[in-house]
């Protein structure tokens, strides 16, 4: 069984690995479970949201909440679980996330694939139209909405501190 958990987390000097674990427009969040070696089915959202892009982890790195760091790919095409695309870092938001008394950083890494032609000129999250960045924040609070957490975004970041967020996490 392949372990995607496994997987080198850099393809070259400026690029990481990432895994797909849901593709855009599903409703019904997915994850790798090691165990089997499948993807299952972590959650449904709410009726009427869905992924407005690919969903997954970087292979080989650990955040604070125990699970491998958190990647949204910004591409015009959904995949699916399983793919493992090379993609360039181009940000991150920091999110500190309260479940249970219990407050811990789950950062989410943004990500373009090296061959995508649409978003490759994309060097950076925060140049997204403000609307953009207020409907992500907005798709990550909805996505928890039925569970008994909260979160608090820290800040938008760019290229060098999704880097370093990605180097600081790696196992």
């Amino acid at each position: 069984m392949t372990n995607y958990l496994k997987f080198p987390t850099w393809a070259d000097s400026g690029h990481v690995h990432v895994v797909v674990e849901t593709p855009r427009g599903s409703r019904a969040k997915l994850e790798f479970d090691p165990k089997l070696g499948a993807f299952t089915l972590a959650k449904p959202l709410l009726a009427g949201l869905t992924y407005p892009y690919d969903w997954g982890f970087i292979p080989s790195t650990k955040a604070e909440d125990g699970d491998p760091l958190d990647v949204l790919i910004i591409h015009d095409a959904a995949t699916y679980p399983g793919l493992v695309l090379t993609c360039k870092p181009i940000g991150v938001l920091e999110v500190l996330q309260s479940s249970k008394g219990k407050k811990e950083r789950n950062d989410r890494v943004f990500v373009v694939p090296d061959r995508s032609p649409f978003e490759g000129d994309l060097q950076d999250i925060r140049r997204l139209p403000s609307r953009a960045i207020e409907e992500l924040e907005k798709f990550f609070e909805a996505t928890n909405a039925l569970e008994a957490k909260t979160l608090k975004f820290l800040g938008w970041r760019g290229p060098a501190k999704a880097i370093k967020t990605i180097k600081k996490t790696s196992i």
